[in-house]
């Protein structure tokens, strides 16, 4: 109660609003060749620095308090204490999903916003290593995230990439571990089968399918993506079309790497298999004329033993995708955290999508970190959300989420 009433006190006492202006305006100032403009920023941060000393003769922990009054919303600060009240720890390294997490289509114009940038510059001078956990390849997060973070921060050893959603780890400026290809750790059967699909997948699509949608430039996972603007009718027309050509695909495949059953009744087993195993996938193959009319216990035992490993995901007017149920995000975000040598780690979770929930799971099932999602997640990710701490946040404002996490670190550091 004591650090609840200084708190208190606090935001009470200072114009704390004010200060976080100060303090944004000093941080997010434009590099500018004009001695006005700089003049100005001096100003400002020689006010932003007297209304700290303020704060500093006013408390014990003064320094803190000052940068939590220059961070953070007085909700913001009271999220950050009632999360280290329940767990007592400080965040040791953001594991974090981009797209429509980081940065959105509909309202950041897709870019990371400039304060979430800086948030993050923030927790790595503070020692806070980042993990980039993504279903995008390798190359287009690489570039995005040097434009963003720069490319020193990106090579500090210090950041790690889980892309493909778990297919592979990059974690620059560690000799051998540098790169890990997960994927290569899977058995010659499985392996097997995402050659076969991945050779058939386009030349044998049917005309109509092959000239709207591509193949996304994955190492190992096989990901269809429309010829369209994602979330529009035409993507998602065509990944349904395209989700379907992909379980018929598959399902022809399994049944020749398993032999000794009937090939031609491959696709009616994994149209049954991922039916039962997905409603969101059982709805699309009812739409497009493609319902099973087998069971999932119809499905001979070995066909089911491949299948078993192998994940079919759907995102509405986005993609359709066959990736191994054995290369996921949590495990690539272990295989990171293992590289960058967080031993003991208590994570801030931030994702929007069914495959960000599995981190979010292993997050608390482990009591190894918390989890925060965007407004707009899939009702599985927020629920779940809802049900542990609570941190949704409004669409394209991941940065109220990293100034509740930085705030629960000055906290722990008192």
């Amino acid at each position: 109660m004591e650090q609840y009433d200084l708190l208190y006190r606090l935001y009470e006492d200072s114009e704390a609003e004010t200060l976080r202006e100060l303090q944004n305006f000093v941080d997010l100032f434009p590099p500018v060749d004009s001695r006005i403009a700089l003049d100005y920023w001096q100003d400002a941060s020689d006010e932003l620095e007297e209304r700290k000393d303020e704060i500093r003769s006013s408390f014990a922990a003064g320094e803190t308090f000052a940068e939590v009054a220059a961070r953070a919303t007085r909700d913001q600060t009271f999220a950050a204490l009632d999360l280290h009240s329940k767990y007592g720890r400080a965040v040791n390294a953001l594991v974090l999903d981009v797209d429509e997490t980081l940065r959105s289509a509909g309202r950041t114009d897709n870019e990371i916003p400039r304060d979430t940038l800086h948030l993050l510059t923030e927790f790595h001078e503070s020692g806070v290593p980042i993990v980039i956990c993504t279903g995008q390849t390798l190359e287009n997060v690489k570039g995005f995230t040097i434009q963003g973070l720069g490319n020193e921060l990106v090579h500090s050893g210090t950041v790690s990439i889980v892309y493909e959603a778990g297919t592979g780890v990059f974690t620059p400026g560690h000799g051998s571990t540098t790169k890990q290809l997960l994927y290569e750790e899977l058995d010659e059967a499985v392996r097997e089968v995402f050659s076969e699909v991945r050779s058939r997948v386009l030349p044998q699509a049917p005309d109509d399918l092959r000239e709207s949608v591509h193949l996304q430039g994955n190492e190992f996972n096989i990901t269809l993506k429309p010829n369209f603007d994602i979330g529009s009718d035409p993507a998602a027309e065509v990944i349904d079309r395209g989700l379907r050509y992909l379980v018929d695909l598959l399902g022809r495949a399994v049944a020749a790497a398993v032999g000794g059953v009937d090939a031609d009744s491959g696709e009616e087993w994994s149209r049954a298999y991922y039916a039962a195993a997905d409603p969101e996938v059982a709805d699309v193959l009812a739409a497009e004329g493609a319902a099973p009319e087998a069971e999932a216990d119809d499905v001979p035992e070995a066909v089911t033993a491949l299948f078993d490993r192998i994940d079919v995901a759907y995102y509405h007017a986005d993609a359709a995708e066959i990736g191994s149920l054995e290369l996921n995000k949590p495990n690539g975000v272990r295989a990171a955290l293992d590289v960058l040598d967080v031993e003991d780690p208590f994570v801030l979770v931030m994702g929007d999508s069914k495959s960000d929930l599995r981190v979010m799971e292993w997050a608390e099932e482990a009591d190894a970190g918390i989890a925060a999602a965007p407004e707009h997640a899939s009702e599985d990710v927020l629920a779940h959300v809802r049900d542990t701490d609570e941190l949704v946040y409004d669409r394209g404002d991941a940065a109220s989420m990293l100034r509740i996490a930085y705030v629960l670190n000055l906290l722990d550091g008192i």
